[in-house]
């Protein structure tokens, strides 16, 4: 019995020096352990970055494919390091599979084939419907690929532009819902995104939605903390429209600045891929976010779901919610779809709902209500149409605002909220005409 149980502690101190040793000494060494454990049933993230050769991350947890079972039919894109084609992909002993195809360039670099492969190192670690799914990789010859399943629909932004009012708003929760479940999964693995946008979500002929785009992703540490972080390096680059206040201020991500993007996800989906907070600059942005100033329900979306994503915008991190709890709002919507009716709350915040850092109490004329938005460049327009008192701009619809010919991006569904804003702060009294 002695002799077992010593056999065995040798064999564990075995295991333990050769994994350590596949990985260069990094701020997670001594946490490694805890992350590819399972503890409550969840197998923990491993930062592909942790590893000496990221090529040993792939061989981990990506598969190997033969590149003669793989068929390239159509370049469909660009990537960062090259380009992403159709193909189909024919396992052995299993059916065909339309895949698509990231193809490493020629000539890139070490460093550059590096990040290129760790998105595969990445990706091989998780399995879940909202995921998009790894199939493998082909590595032991050049051009190095990555192979992934095909998601007909493309990126979800685009998506939703290109059928702009063709769903119904149950059909588009829906979509928020999947993200939201990918999400939480992906939270639970202890791990944050960083760049959650309807950009970086796929859509597939059956309107699932897969969460992919892993280029910034990174494992959160400090997770014996009650809100694990991870912080940027001061090179990095950040999606400040998608980013939670904590974060461009002070480049702390969480899983907790990811719920923030995903209500700034939610609100593209509710406005059909609309740009977030329209043509506002990235330092606008940040200064407004920091004034607590809030982007507005879009068009016919529901209040409770505006709840939603307000809740998720609160400027406290440890405020918000977690994704299991978006999670289980969503699945109450959704099974009680009276409570997805489009009516808008008779009294509103100011400080939450502006899309733009307006002071409504100063704004006395319709121009200077333009000005405000910043969309001087209309006031022809509303003269012709005789929108030329605050009362009426008020009562403005989106059928109002085609008929002036603003066909800009973003602006008609813009006008319509600003006009909604409006009408609140009148029927409150709180602008004088």
């Amino acid at each position: 019995m002695g002799g077992a149980a010593f056999l065995l502690v040798v064999a564990a101190i075995i295991v333990v020096f050769v994994f350590r040793s596949k990985r260069r000494e990094s701020p997670y060494s001594d946490r490694l352990q805890r992350y590819i454990s399972n503890r409550g049933g969840v197998k923990y993230y491993v930062d592909p970055s942790t590893y000496e050769d990221p090529s040993e991350a792939v061989k981990e947890f990506a598969r190997e494919i033969d590149p003669a079972h793989l068929k390239i039919e159509e370049v469909i894109g660009a990537a960062q390091f090259g380009e992403v084609s159709r193909g189909r992909y024919r396992p052995l002993g299993r059916r065909e599979l339309l895949v698509a195809v990231k193809t490493l360039r020629w000539g890139v670099t070490d460093r550059e084939k590096g990040v290129f492969l760790s998105e595969a190192g990445v990706l091989g670690q998780f399995d879940h419907p909202n995921v998009l799914k790894l199939e493998g990789v082909a590595t032991h010859s050049p051009p190095e690929r990555i192979i992934t399943e095909f998601m007909e629909n493309g990126p979800l932004d685009a998506f939703l532009r290109e059928n702009e009012d063709q769903f119904s708003v149950l059909q588009l929760v829906g979509m928020v819902r999947g993200v939201g479940a990918g999400m939480r999964y992906l939270s639970e693995k202890n791990f944050v995104h960083r760049d959650l946008a309807a950009r970086n979500v796929l859509v597939n002929s059956n309107l699932v939605c897969k969460v992919s785009d892993f280029g910034l992703s990174r494992l959160m540490r400090g997770l014996d903390h009650n809100m694990p972080t991870y912080t940027a390096s001061l090179g990095s680059k950040i999606p400040v429209r998608w980013t939670a206040p904590e974060a461009f201020q002070h480049r702390k991500f969480s899983s907790a600045s990811d719920v923030w993007s995903f209500g700034i996800l939610m609100w593209e989906v509710m406005s059909y891929g609309e740009r977030p907070y329209w043509d506002m600059s990235n330092q606008e942005v940040m200064k407004a976010v920091a004034d607590q100033y809030r982007l507005p329900a879009p068009h016919n979306c529901p209040p409770a779901l505006h709840s939603l994503m307000l809740q998720c915008w609160q400027a406290e991190r440890g405020d918000r919610p977690a994704f299991d709890s978006l999670l289980s709002s969503l699945d109450r919507l959704i099974r009680h779809p009276a409570s997805l009716k489009a009516e808008h709350p008779r009294s509103t915040s100011q400080t939450l709902l502006s899309p733009t850092p307006t002071d409504l109490s100063s704004v006395a004329t319709v121009s200077e209500w333009l000005s405000a938005l910043r969309m001087d460049r209309y006031k022809e327009e509303f003269e012709r149409a005789h929108l030329d008192t605050l009362d009426r701009v008020s009562l403005i619809t989106m059928e109002d605002v085609q008929g002036l010919g603003v066909n800009l991006l973003g602006h008609q569904r813009k006008i319509v909220s600003a006009a909604q804003q409006l009408r609140t702060h009148l029927t409150q009294g709180q602008v004088e005409v």
